[in-house]
């Protein structure tokens, strides 16, 4: 019996160590370095956005680059932590609209595809922006009352 115990327990361990893992989607996006890519893509789209490249006129470009680099980190499971300011705080007087929204999410896609990112990464990615939809279009409903956007001389962040 004890012979078979251990036959078993050690085909179990054995089974275990060879069961591949499923990548992260921070792998499937190509870990930091495709995450760079990715947003220096993006940050090119826009710049050639003349729906979007409005929005940016003040911003600081290399926060925002810094910022939404950790956020796409985090987001997908990476190794980052977003110390950037709230959504609602730095799209707070924007006055935003889905043809906004539709085109910043356009021009995410491309520099996506531009970095060889896969289809089904591409929209694990979106889907796990979404929730972050009503804070980005519908900023003043998650400010506490008399609080002010940001300043947008001081500390620009995002469209």
């Amino acid at each position: 019996m004890r012979l078979l115990t251990t036959i078993v327990l050690a085909f179990l361990i054995a089974a275990c160590s060879t069961t591949p893992t499923k990548p992260t989607l921070y792998e499937r996006l190509g870990e930091q370095d495709g995450i760079a890519t990715i947003v220096d893509n993006l940050l090119f789209e826009i710049g050639g956005n003349e729906t979007l490249l409005p929005f940016f006129a003040e911003t600081d470009i290399n926060r925002f680059r810094e910022k939404l680099i950790e956020q796409l980190c985090q987001v997908s499971d990476g190794p980052c932590d977003y110390t950037g300011d709230s959504m609602a705080q730095v799209h707070a007087g924007m006055e935003l609209n889905d043809s906004h929204f539709n085109a910043l999410v356009t021009d995410l896609v491309v520099a996506m595809a531009e970095a060889g990112v896969d289809t089904g990464a591409q929209n694990d990615l979106l889907a796990r922006l979404v929730p972050m939809y009503d804070e980005v279009m519908n900023p003043d409903d998650y400010l506490e009352p008399g609080a002010s956007s940001l300043d947008p001389a001081a500390d620009p962040v995002a469209p």
